[in-house]
C-alpha cells in the first residue's frame, strides 16, 4: 500500500507535455480541480531562455532535456522469435522528460496529415487490388471525418501561432501553399518564415520539375503572437537552435510558451514534478479507475485519488502504463486478440547532401522549421499501386544550424584531426540537404508488450518493442531515393553523398531517425481491434483517457504534433460537453 494519500482531485494528468498541458488548461478552464504529475523536473523558461547560451554539447549531444535510458529504457527485437535487448543509449529516437516533454525540444514543424492520411484504409481498399499489399498489413482509418477534426487542427494552429502559407482555404486552392492539404477553415495565423538560400534553390528546382513546394509550416513564429489562452510568443530570430533545444527566445511554441505560463496561475491547477507514475489503480470491478500511484522524489509511494485519469505521457509510457495497470487485454499477434500493444509504427528518413564549391549557405541564419517541402508523393497524390507499395513522404530541404559538431562534410573526409579541420575549412557552409520523412504502415507482427526478462529500477517490466522494416517501406525508400537524386542532380552540385535504405535493410536503433513513434493503444470504431474510442477514452475503463501518438493506427508522412494537439482538443471538448454530464462510455457499440 502507498505510504501517502494525497487530497482527491477531479482530474489527474500523467505527463505534462503537449497533450497533458492542453488537457490541463482545457479542463481547468471548465472549473475542474486538476493535478498534473510529471516524471521529470520542472523546466521553467528562465532555466534556458536568453541570455543563457545555447550549448550544443549539452543539448544536442548529451541530451540534457531527454529522458535517460535508465529511467525510460525499453527492449527491442526484430521478430517474436528473438530475445529482446535493452536500449543502453538513445539512437533512433529520444523521448523527452520533465515539464514540456518532447514538446520542449521538438523542431517546430507543424504540418497536418492529408484527408487521405486519416482515411487510409478506405483509400487502400479503393485504389489497390487484392494481393498487391502485404497480407500482414493492418492499416486503419482514423475514427472521425476531416470536417469533424479540422476545427481542432485550426484551434491548435492558433495556440501555436502557426506560420506558413495557406494552400486550401475552404476548398479553394491558394497560390504558394500546399495544394494537397485538406481544406482549412481559416488561413495560417501568421505568414511563413523567410526562406534560406538552400530552400529557395530547392523550391525553384522542384517547381521547375513539376512539383508543388511550399514553406514548411512552422511553430517557430514569424511575428509576435498572442494565442487564445493569452500566452505571448516572440518573433523568431533565426538562431538555429531548435531541434533538441528549448527555445532561447520564446519564439518556438511549446507547452511552456503557449500554455503553462497561463495554467500555472490558475488556482484549481497544481502539479507535482519528479513524480514517476507506476500504475493506474482500478476499482474492484476493473471498469473504472480510482486514481494513480507514483513514486515521489523521496522514493515514497503516493496514491493520488481522482475522478478522471488522463494518460498523456510519451507514446511508449502511455502503452506501458496501460499494460502495467491491466487496462484492456494484451495484444497477441498470433491470434490477433487483444488491443493493448497492437499497430506499433515508426518511420524512416533519408537524405542526400549536396556540396558546392561555388555556393555559400549561411548556416548561422536558420530556424528548425525554415525550409520548403512538397507533398506530391503522399498517398493518393501519385500512383503507388502501380509501384507495388502504399505510402509516401514529404520531401524537403531545410537549412541545418551552424553548430560545428556533426557538420556535413564530403565522403572520405576524416572524422577528426588535421584532415577534419581541413575539410571544415574547405566545406563549412557549402552544403545543403534534400531529405524525406516517410509513412510507415502497421503490421500484424509489429507490437509492444512487457518484457519478461528486464525490469526498471522499481522492479517493473520494461516495455518490449517488436519491429523491423518491411518490403513495403523499403520499396517506398528506393522510389523516393530516385526522386531526391533527380532533384539533386538538377541542382548541379560538385558532389553528392546519400543516405537511403537498401532493399535488404534492417531497422537500426543506433542511428537517429526521429521521435515520431506511434501506435500501441490506438483509437478506432470497435473495442475488438482498438484500445480507445474516437474521444481517446478507454473502451475498458471509461474514466481513463489516453491522448498521444499511441492513438495513431499507423504513421503518416506529416509530423505527429499537429494531430496529437487536434485529437487532444477533440477529446477535451467531449469530456467537458458530454462526459461530465453523464460519466460513462461516450461511444456505444
Amino acid at each position: 500500500m502507498p505510504n501517502i494519500t494525497n487530497d482527491e482531485v477531479d482530474v489527474v494528468i500523467v505527463g505534462l507535455g503537449w497533450a497533458g498541458s492542453i488537457m490541463a488548461i482545457e479542463l481547468a478552464q471548465a472549473g475542474l480541480k486538476v493535478r498534473a504529475l510529471e516524471r521529470g523536473p520542472d523546466r521553467p523558461p528562465e532555466d534556458f531562455a536568453y541570455p543563457k547560451p545555447a550549448d550544443q554539447y549539452a543539448y544536442a549531444i548529451k541530451n540534457k532535456v531527454f529522458a535517460t535510458p535508465r529511467d525510460a529504457a525499453l527492449t527491442v527485437r526484430y521478430n517474436d522469435a528473438e530475445t529482446a535487448l535493452p536500449t543502453r543509449k538513445w539512437g533512433a529516437f529520444a523521448p523527452g522528460t520533465g515539464v514540456g516533454g518532447s514538446g520542449l525540444h521538438w523542431t517546430g514543424v507543424l504540418i497536418r496529415p492529408t484527408t487521405t492520411d486519416i482515411k487510409l484504409k478506405t483509400y487502400a481498399d479503393h485504389a489497390y487490388k487484392r494481393g498487391i499489399l502485404d497480407p500482414d498489413m493492418r492499416i486503419k482509418d482514423f475514427p472521425f471525418t476531416w470536417d469533424e477534426i479540422e476545427p481542432f487542427y485550426d484551434k491548435f494552429d492558433k495556440i501555436c501561432g502557426l506560420s506558413g502559407t495557406t494552400g486550401n482555404l475552404k476548398g479553394v486552392i491558394q497560390p504558394g501553399g500546399d495544394p494537397f492539404e485538406g481544406p482549412r477553415s481559416s488561413p495560417y495565423p501568421l505568414p511563413a518564415l523567410h526562406d534560406t538560400y538552400n530552400s529557395s534553390l530547392f523550391a525553384a528546382t522542384a517547381k521547375k520539375m513539376g512539383y508543388h513546394p511550399f514553406p514548411n509550416p512552422s511553430a517557430n513564429v514569424s511575428q509576435a503572437w498572442t494565442n487564445p489562452y493569452g500566452a505571448q510568443l516572440a518573433p523568431c530570430n533565426y538562431c538555429g537552435y531548435c531541434s533538441k533545444y528549448p527555445c532561447l527566445n520564446y519564439s518556438k511554441a511549446s507547452p511552456q510558451t503557449a500554455i503553462l505560463d497561463v495554467v500555472k496561475r490558475m488556482p484549481n491547477f497544481s502539479m507535482r514534478t519528479n513524480a514517476n507514475v507506476i500504475r493506474v489503480d482500478l476499482h474492484d470491478d476493473k471498469k473504472t479507475a480510482r486514481g494513480v500511484t507514483y513514486i515521489d522524489e523521496n522514493k515514497r509511494e503516493v496514491f493520488q485519488p481522482a475522478g478522471i485519469v488522463i494518460l498523456s505521457s510519451f507514446q511508449f509510457a502511455n502503452v506501458r502504463l496501460m499494460l502495467l495497470s491491466g487496462i484492456g487485454q494484451v495484444y497477441n499477434p498470433l491470434t490477433e486478440t487483444g488491443t493493448i500493444g497492437r499497430n506499433y509504427a515508426f518511420l524512416s528518413n533519408g537524405d542526400a547532401t549536396l556540396f558546392f564549391k561555388d555556393k555559400h549557405f549561411n548556416p548561422f541564419a536558420t530556424a528548425g522549421a525554415t525550409g520548403e517541402m512538397f507533398n506530391d508523393i503522399s498517398p493518393g497524390n501519385f500512383d503507388g499501386a502501380s509501384l507495388g507499395f502504399i505510402g509516401g513522404a514529404k520531401i524537403h530541404s531545410s537549412q541545418a544550424t551552424g553548430a560545428p559538431i556533426g557538420t556535413s562534410l564530403p565522403k572520405g573526409t576524416p572524422g577528426w584531426g588535421k584532415g577534419w579541420k581541413e575539410g571544415m575549412v574547405d566545406w563549412y557552409g557549402r552544403s545543403m540537404k534534400i531529405g524525406i520523412t516517410t509513412t510507415c504502415m502497421s503490421y500484424r507482427g509489429h507490437h509492444l508488450d512487457l518484457d519478461p526478462n528486464y525490469k526498471d529500477p522499481w522492479g517493473q517490466p520494461l516495455l518490449r518493442m517488436t519491429f523491423d522494416w518491411r518490403q513495403n517501406e523499403l520499396k517506398l525508400q528506393r522510389h523516393l531515393r530516385d526522386i531526391v537524386l533527380g532533384i539533386a542532380k538538377e541542382l548541379g552540385p560538385d558532389s553528392i553523398s546519400e543516405n537511403f535504405l537498401a532493399l535488404d535493410s534492417h531497422w537500426d536503433i543506433t542511428k537517429y531517425v526521429s521521435t515520431h513513434n506511434v501506435g500501441g493503444a490506438i483509437m478506432g470504431d470497435s473495442p475488438r481491434d482498438s484500445a480507445l474510442n474516437r474521444y481517446l477514452q478507454s473502451w475498458d475503463v471509461h474514466n481513463v483517457f489516453v491522448p498521444g501518438g499511441n492513438a495513431f493506427p499507423q504513421n503518416f508522412q506529416a509530423n505527429p504534433t499537429a494531430t496529437i494537439g487536434a485529437i487532444t482538443l477533440f477529446a477535451a471538448e467531449a469530456i467537458k460537453n458530454h462526459y461530465l454530464k453523464n460519466p460513462g462510455p461516450l461511444v456505444h457499440v
